[in-house]
């Protein structure tokens, strides 16, 4: 049993990672939460419910089919407890954690399976085919969108293949610069490997921590270092793919090909409906020797945004700092405001006296080989000086540095203190990027504020593109009841929103369950029908993680397909 708690990186059953490495919310904090959202207390009273106390339901597995799943992974590979069960019932939305913490775990998995090997993956699929069991790959369990949750869809039973086991550097080769991994490895497990032969992969999504790099192909993730090391597309060559139908090795014979359409782009954010991703190949860098600090201010986000296109449609190669991030004017309000003291007064007044009544505040990172930050340091001040920029001490984004992985564990607190709080996030063009700020800050408000509840809404821009940039929205709220059916009613607003702006949907949570009845809206309805066709291809049975992604469920047999042997 020590073995698979360690499938979620020890991560608590009703929340984020390991509470050891939390950092309690200070008295000034939250007494600024207590004022900006007139809560009165905020004291710990929705702690969360005993394990023992969790519903679930009995396994719907009877010992014939158990019996053959052991047989395909192992009999030490199969787990049909209650701990195991619960805690692979969903992801980490704040919709996951809230009916988890109330004792409800009505989407658990029937058994948590942990296969060693990419063949073993291969048979356990044959198997689920065979016996109309539905299968949901299990990497992290990071997903906020619905996308781990072990839906059955119209099968009897679901399993969660936990890939935690498969956790291994295959392979490095310096002179290409690409390495092999098995797709359960974490990201931290990641980066030491690779920092031990002098390289990094620069991937780190605010997930890193519990994330596997199966997911981040699975979700066509983007870390928050994307401007320096790009997106994880960009960064996988490779992969190696079973799938009920058979086994898919794509890509990795040469740098760039013409032999066809891209199938390796195809199963690149295919969230596990078109096979169990084994092994993948990425691209790496030599790691950086230097790492420097900035933070701006701006005279408003629209002015602190022109500057960043101006930044990443320049000329000058190697311009744009690794980390670019700006708050607008709410998230640098609030950020002044939680950090607090003599420092932060003082810089106020001084940008006050420069103009700046209601600044935009952008952190900056720059990374890479030594003595080379300084230069790319002042090309980006120049062109941030073009519009208003003024620079201040680099402590806030240090301060960003140290934290940049702590938010989910501010988020357990506040759920705890009765207080709700969520992200959600899109992209949009450079020319519409205002218009979707707006209309998505309006959305995300008016669904929190149609009870009378006081709420905070805030936005920053988390990577940049020459065409456009992504909107990052963090909303606080005190919780009605339970919080689930207000933090819903929001989510459905600003996908509303979203959807008539013209934006993306998703730019690096993916699509999962939540946002699937959207993806006809985004890519029209014969795109989806290609997809339902390489679903059936991959797929016939349709087991692969039902209701995630595409919504084929009517499309595809369950009755007459044939199960490949």
């Amino acid at each position: 049993m020590a073995d698979i708690t360690q499938s979620i990186a020890d991560s608590v059953w009703y929340g984020w990672g390991d509470p050891a490495l939390a950092e309690p919310l200070s008295e000034h904090a939250l007494a600024y939460l207590t004022d900006e959202l007139r809560l009165g207390s905020i004291s710990p009273t929705r702690l969360p419910v005993d394990l023992s106390e969790v519903r679930l339901g009995d396994s719907r597995l009877d010992e014939r089919r158990l019996a053959l799943l052991r047989d395909a992974v192992g009999s030490d590979a199969v787990f049909t407890d209650r701990t195991e069960r619960i805690r692979h019932a969903g992801g980490k939305s704040t919709v996951d954690l809230l009916r988890i913490r109330a004792g409800v775990a009505g989407e658990a998995p029937d058994a948590v399976i942990c296969p060693e090997t990419s063949e073993q993956v291969a048979d356990l699929l044959r198997v689920c085919a065979a016996e109309k069991i539905a299968v949901v790959p299990f990497g992290g369990g990071t997903s906020v969108v619905g996308g781990v949750r072990a839906t059955p869809g119209r099968f009897d039973a679901v399993v969660s293949v936990d890939l935690h086991r498969l956790n291994r550097m295959l392979s490095l080769d310096p002179v290409s610069r690409t390495a092999v991994f098995q797709a359960g490895i974490r990201g931290p497990a990641l980066e030491a490997a690779l920092a031990d032969r002098g390289f990094t992969l620069g991937h780190l999504p605010q997930s890193h921590q519990e994330a596997s790099l199966g997911g981040y192909a699975a979700t066509r993730s983007a870390g928050q270092s994307s401007a320096g090391y790009g997106r994880s597309d960009e960064l996988i060559t490779a992969l190696r793919v079973e799938a009920p139908a058979g086994t898919l090795r794509l890509g990795g014979h040469a740098p760039a090909s013409a032999t066809g359409p891209g199938l390796l782009d195809l199963l690149i954010g295919s969230e596990g409906v078109y096979g169990i991703i084994t092994e993948v190949t990425v691209s790496i860098v030599p790691k950086p020797l230097e790492k420097a600090f900035g933070a701006w201010s701006f005279p408003s986000f629209e002015a602190g945004a022109e500057a960043l296109r101006e930044l990443i449609q320049g000329d000058e190669h190697g311009e744009v700092p690794t980390v670019c991030r700006l708050s607008d004017v709410d998230e640098t309000d609030a950020n002044l405001r939680l950090a607090g003291g003599r420092s932060v007064e003082y810089l106020r007044r001084y940008l006050q006296m420069r103009g700046h009544t209601h600044p935009a505040l952008g952190i900056f990172v720059w990374e890479g080989r030594r003595g080379s930050t300084a230069a790319r340091r002042r090309r980006s001040a120049r062109v941030f000086r073009r519009h208003g920029g003024v620079a201040v001490t680099a402590s806030p984004a240090r301060a960003w540095d140290r934290g940049r992985f702590l938010a989910p564990y501010r988020r357990d607190e506040l759920l705890t203190r009765g207080v709700l709080v969520e992200t959600l996030e899109t992209a949009t063009s450079w020319a519409n990027l205002h218009a979707t700020h707006r209309a998505v800050h309006a959305a995300i408000t008016g669904a929190l504020e149609m009870n009378g509840a006081p709420c905070h809404v805030q936005t920053h821009i988390s990577h940049l593109y020459p065409g456009g940039a992504s909107l990052y929205y963090t909303f606080v709220a005190g919780m009605e009841g339970d919080g689930i059916e207000q933090c819903l009613r929001v989510k459905r607003a600003a996908s509303e929103a979203i959807v008539v702006s013209g934006a993306a949907i998703s730019h690096h949570h993916a699509i999962g369950s939540d946002h699937a009845e959207y993806l006809a809206e985004q890519i029209g309805a014969l795109a989806e029908d290609v997809l339902g066709a390489v679903k059936y291809a991959l797929d016939p049975v349709g087991i692969l993680n039902p209701g995630k992604l595409i919504r084929l469920e009517d499309g595809i047999s369950d009755a007459t397909a044939e199960v490949p042997q």
